[in-house]
């Protein structure tokens, strides 16, 4: 019997779905779930025991794979001494201090426990630091399940969204203006529009919920440009990208191109925990302590700051820091890219592909997408048939069309050859 299935059948009846969490029900893909026993390295193994190579480590944060020794230990000695105190610690000091000297623009930091959490207080802090209501998403960001940031571009240009969750009640997404993303021409309108209402515009600076969209140099140059005319503030959503795509993240890659370049909030996730629930937002004191307990923007949380998800967290950071990690890291990351790349070129498949340290997206289109709109022009029974494929030779990649994948330095090159080798065969089927 399918262990798997049975997991499953199991599941349905007591978790909506049979899942915590949408995504992981492969109703995109069709099929069953596999449900994970352990994970080691770069690989995971099932309920029924069969291996696969693991290319979503978790959505991003386990960039140096599964039980990194360093890790491990750092989370055993905290366990050790007390999962939760609801009250300070001194390695929660060490995090935001180790997070700060990393990413400039942020002199202050606040840690939560999710993406979602973390996005929701960064809006909620630029509204209060400017006293305005609106704000501006892109259409294909995923900023977290906030009730805000749920909504969908509206039907004209420049025109604000309506809810795209049941529960979110018309009226709270009403102050949310959703835009394409790349689009200079609806960016300058909804700032003439409605400029001095904006409290901010929130970004992914990489797209990781279109699959791997980056926003173009002029493009994110204009965004600050316009935040820093018209009072607005500049948010970057780096939950997915933060210290993943490199030590400086996405906002290091834009400031070596933009002269002075830096965003007023960050907001970051998931390889600041190495695997664990923590997350974080911050930027400039002068925003930051607008926040209680030292001023009027009230953000708590029980388990914020927890010291088992802070040891984690710690460990890692002190990982990726060390000298060459990045290169070594996004070299591997690249021999993937181009090997995919290669290999769907040898069978005749339209195939295009990007990456930026461990993390990567490929598009069964002969060119990159730029917005949501290209991107929903990609053949989604091509690619189910392409997961299908891949899964059935150990190899597990996001059971979507709209997700990144990530490498770890976990990652060897035998790893990279045996999925690009699976991957040829696949794409043979495809052209056939």
């Amino acid at each position: 019997m399918d262990r798997n299935q049975q997991l499953f059948e199991r599941a349905r009846q007591r978790i909506p779905g049979g899942v915590n969490s949408p995504v992981r029900a492969f109703r995109a893909v069709g099929g069953t779930p596999r449900f994970v026993a352990r994970a080691e390295g770069a690989w995971f193994w099932d309920a029924n025991g069969q291996r696969y190579i693991d290319y979503i480590g978790s959505w991003g944060p386990m960039i140096l794979g599964h039980g990194h020794p360093a890790v491990l230990e750092a989370v055993q000695q905290a366990a050790r001494d007390g999962f939760s105190f609801g009250a300070p610690t001194e390695r929660e000091v060490q995090l935001a201090e180790a997070i700060v000297a990393l990413v400039p623009s942020m002199e202050m930091v606040r840690l939560v426990s999710s993406g979602t959490e973390a996005a929701m207080s960064a809006i909620r802090l630029a509204r209060g630091a400017t006293g305005r209501a609106k704000i501006i998403k892109f259409e294909g960001c995923y900023h977290g399940h906030a009730d805000a940031l749920l909504v969908k571009a509206g039907s004209g240009l420049a025109t604000f969204g309506h809810p795209t969750s049941a529960g979110v009640p018309p009226e709270v997404a009403q102050h949310t203006l959703v835009l394409e993303y790349n689009n200079l021409e609806q960016l300058e309108e909804a700032f003439a529009l409605h400029g001095p209402q904006l409290a901010c515009l929130m970004i992914e600076p990489i797209a990781g919920n279109m699959n791997f969209v980056r926003a173009s140099v002029p493009f994110m140059q204009r965004c600050r440009e316009l935040c820093s005319r018209h009072g607005a503030l500049l948010v970057f959503d780096e939950v997915m990208t933060g210290l993943r795509v490199g030590l400086g993240s996405a906002q290091g890659l834009y400031a070596r191109a933009i002269p002075g370049f830096r965003p007023d909030l960050t907001v970051m996730g998931k390889v600041i925990g190495g695997g664990m629930p923590l997350a974080a937002f911050g930027g400039p004191r002068a925003v930051m302590e607008q926040l209680a307990p030292l001023g009027p923007v009230y953000q708590a949380g029980t388990l914020s700051g927890n010291p088992v998800a802070t040891a984690c967290g710690l460990a890692t950071l002190q990982e990726i820091s060390q000298p060459g990690f990045f290169e070594a890291l996004s070299a591997r990351t690249r021999s993937l890219v181009d090997g995919l790349a290669a290999a769907a070129r040898a069978e005749g498949v339209a195939f295009s592909a990007d990456c930026e340290g461990g993390m990567f997206g490929f598009f069964l289109l002969p060119q990159l997408p730029q917005n949501y709109g290209a991107v929903m022009k990609t053949d989604g029974t091509r690619f189910n048939r392409l997961f299908h494929g891949l899964l059935e030779r150990g190899v597990y990649i996001a059971p979507a069309l709209y997700e990144a994948g990530f490498v770890s330095s976990a990652h060897s090159e035998d790893d990279i050859a045996l999925t690009v080798a699976a991957a040829r065969e696949v794409f043979r089927t495809l052209a056939a």
